[in-house]
């Protein structure tokens, strides 16, 4: 069966015109069981579509279409957690020298040299013009980066020869031992939304509808089309109907599989986050209180430090301590305030001055088991020395 791998949402910038929601809705009515959002150099709108896919039941397949810088277009999909990360560098890679560049908003700046060195775990299909040496060219970098995950888009244009340069683009894949896909490069969702997808057009080459001439999308069938159609539209390539649904079983990735990474903060060699973590609170109470600890105070900390171990947020609590002991290692001003004021740990570590159990406060304001939710603790440092924290930071 035919799976649309190759659909764009309004998050590609002036070119895709519809929402996630809307794009989801309509793969259901047409019973999909599966869709690909491809956003050009971006992943931003996958999170609306991962929602739009559990409310209609619609799997989402997360992708991204990549333009390098030599012309070459690029479909990538991520066939694990690991190849979301490569995926997701690739990006951050091509996105952090717009400055340099100066260039603008949703650019990005990559190579085949990029892509080869975040290829691994991602299945990736070249978007051809003709079957000319620059394809060729492309698709020998192809097989040579991507291997068996590599494949050739063919798309149709509506033109004269239509069906000439997809035997041809066709032939040339199998020539290089790359394998063809079919897609449908959607834009919208229904074809109410053409005249729509012209004004973004429009927008994007800064004149009006009247003056875009060729600029505007050549044909008017760019919007999701059912599985059938698609099989009768490319019955004389069946291969290349069978790869989109064996690149949608191929690549099994979820968002749902992300989860928040605390950073490993190494503050006693040898001992785990948590054991640090109870060493220096424990410490830290005993230095407040030269004379022993009360025992409202020592049984407050333990049971903190119980739920925290249970949570497995000790990372966390340690990055922040750093973050303060080194503003106060500079003397830059800083104080912890809001719900974080109800813990022992940060009163006892210094992060905040309030002492929790002589003001009755509710540790629970501030970690609660039933939340499944990170705790929150907000810092304040002195406005004109607040660059000197983030800049250690990042270092």
């Amino acid at each position: 069966m035919y799976i649309e791998l190759q659909a764009f949402t309004h998050f590609s910038f002036l070119r895709g015109v519809s929402s996630a929601e809307e794009m989801f809705a309509a793969a259901a009515l047409l019973g999909y069981p599966a869709i690909g959002i491809a956003d050009r150099h971006t992943v931003g709108g996958l999170v609306k579509a991962l929602r739009a896919a559990d409310e209609t039941g619609v799997r989402l397949i997360s992708g991204c279409r990549l333009d390098l810088m030599d012309g070459a277009g690029l479909l990538v999909w991520p066939e694990s957690r690991a190849g979301w990360s490569r995926l997701t560098r690739l990006l951050t890679a091509g996105k952090s020298r717009i400055d340099r560049a100066r260039g603008e908003k949703g650019q990005c700046f990559l190579h085949w040299e990029d892509v080869s060195a975040w290829s691994e775990g991602l299945v990736a299909a070249l978007v051809p013009d003709e079957a000319d040496g620059a394809t060729e060219t492309a698709l020998a970098q192809m097989r040579d980066i991507f291997g068996d995950r590599a494949h050739l888009a063919l798309t149709h244009r509506r033109r004269p020869g239509d069906m000439v340069r997809l035997h041809a683009l066709d032939a040339l894949a199998r020539r290089h031992g790359v394998r063809p896909l079919a897609t449908g490069g959607v834009l919208y969702d229904s074809p109410d939304r053409r005249m729509l997808q012209d004004v973004v057009t429009a927008i994007r080459h800064k004149c009006t509808i009247d003056d875009l001439g060729f600029r505007r999308e050549r044909f008017a069938d760019r919007h999701l089309k059912g599985a059938e159609e698609m099989e009768r539209r490319f019955a004389a390539f069946p291969d290349a109907i069978r790869a989109t649904a064996d690149i949608a079983q191929r690549c099994t990735f979820s968002l749902r599989e992300l989860s928040y990474q605390y950073p490993d903060e190494i503050v006693m060699t040898g001992r785990s986050p948590q054991e640090a973590l109870e060493r220096l609170t424990r410490a830290a109470l005993a230095e407040k209180f030269p004379e022993g600890p009360p025992r409202s105070h020592s049984d407050l900390l333990e049971k903190e430090l119980r739920l925290v171990e249970k949570l497995e947020y000790a990372p966390y609590f340690l990055t922040v301590n750093s973050v303060v002991q080194f503003a106060r290692s500079q003397e830059i001003l800083c104080q912890g305030r809001g719900s974080a004021a109800n813990s022992m740990i940060c009163f006892v570590l210094g992060i905040t001055s309030i002492d929790p159990v002589k003001h009755t406060l509710l540790f629970e304001r501030f970690i609660s088991e039933s939340r499944n939710e990170p705790p929150d603790i907000d810092v304040d440092f002195e406005h004109e020395r607040r660059e000197e924290v983030i800049q250690w930071i990042y270092d």
